[in-house]
């Protein structure tokens, strides 16, 4: 095994032992590792875009292939660092306006397309399938008929401007039963997938663990224990000074 892949192992370990040290208490061990994260996605994230946008995307296409339109670009990017001079700070909103008003202009039309005409488009599928020269009700039918009764309580649930008694009341609460179960389905599947991280990332741990990594898990693991016991220690010393 290379030496970089055994000092990445051991690197990975201790810092996903940093962070789990948090399940006893926030302690100055998983700070560390908070502030080594954050700083490193930070300058990952700075040498990304220097590379992909100033160079890639600006600096060589102008140079090699004369597309000086692209000054237009850079100077509104150059006027969003005027917020770091007081005296100038509002010449960013041009550039700010510019950049809000080119987003809004493309996620509106994908918003109206997905979350309303889609909606609609899904809505008003027919509810039996003429087969023949009869009509059937099939899964697909069913289907289409859950989304309607769907869609249909869940804004009467919404719908503020009459009372909810009679009919409307029992409509709105089968309006609730649909919005706890897309709730609950929403949950569940953020709860998975971070259960699956869990699991590779304890499935990384007990590979390191063996004796081609060095035990790295283990001996790392153990460093941790003795830091936390250190570390409580010295702040109920602390503590009993003060009192």
């Amino acid at each position: 095994m290379s030496t970089e892949a055994l000092i990445g192992a051991w690197v990975a370990v201790g810092l996903s032992l940093l962070i789990y040290s948090f399940l006893y208490k926030d302690n100055p061990f998983f700070k560390l590792a908070e502030h080594i994260f954050v700083g490193v996605s930070i300058g990952y994230l700075l040498t990304i875009t220097y590379f992909q946008v100033m160079v890639n995307k600006l600096y060589l296409p102008m140079v090699q292939q004369e597309k000086w339109w692209l000054v237009v670009p850079a100077f509104l990017g150059l006027l969003m660092l005027s917020r770091f001079i007081p005296p100038i700070a509002w010449l960013s909103r041009i550039s700010f306006a510019f950049l809000l008003g080119i987003s809004s202009g493309i996620a509106i039309p994908r918003q109206i397309s997905s979350f309303i005409l889609q909606q609609v488009q899904g809505t008003i599928k027919p509810l039996v399938t003429l087969g023949g020269s009869r009509l059937t009700f099939t899964l697909e039918n069913l289907n289409s008929l859950l989304i309607l009764i769907g869609v249909v309580s869940v804004l009467f649930y919404f719908f503020f401007s009459v009372e909810h008694t009679g009919a409307v009341r029992r409509v709105a609460r089968i309006g609730i039963y649909f919005l706890m179960v897309s709730f609950g389905a929403a949950f569940g599947y953020t709860v998975m997938a971070r259960m699956s991280l869990l699991i590779g990332r304890l499935d990384e741990l007990i590979v390191y663990s063996s004796a081609t990594y060095g035990h790295a898990t283990l001996v790392l693991l153990v460093a941790v224990i003795i830091g936390l016991a250190w570390w409580e220690r010295g702040q109920r010393n602390t503590t009993n000074i003060q009192r």
